[in-house]
């Protein structure tokens, strides 16, 4: 077996031993406000940290502003004005490929 799917195997094992691990936390634990509070905004916070290491991050590990930046910038004007989803994705994506072509 290759060194690769021996690393698949281990990630899917620890996927499956983390899962196991979240789900046998006591109910009692789970139904504390305080950790309602962090499990309602902890998704939030590493969404936002992913699209922000997405947006500038370049492959060589350094920060450039490109025209990801511009399609966030836009993104979040289009949120900002209550606008649909699919708007905001389409919208930031239309000026970023067009930010790109120029």
């Amino acid at each position: 077996m290759s060194g690769l799917w021996v690393a698949v195997l281990v990630a899917a094992g620890g996927c499956y031993l983390l899962k196991l691990a979240g789900l046998s936390v006591p109910s009692h634990l789970l139904e504390q406000p305080r950790v309602e509070r962090v499990a309602a905004l902890l998704p939030v916070g590493l969404l936002a940290a992913l699209v922000a290491v997405q947006v500038v991050a370049t492959s060589d590990g350094g920060l450039a502003l490109d025209a990801r930046a511009l399609g966030l910038l836009v993104a979040a004007g289009l949120l900002l004005l209550r606008a649909p989803f699919l708007v905001v994705v389409f919208g930031a994506a239309l000026v970023a490929a067009l930010v790109r072509l120029l």
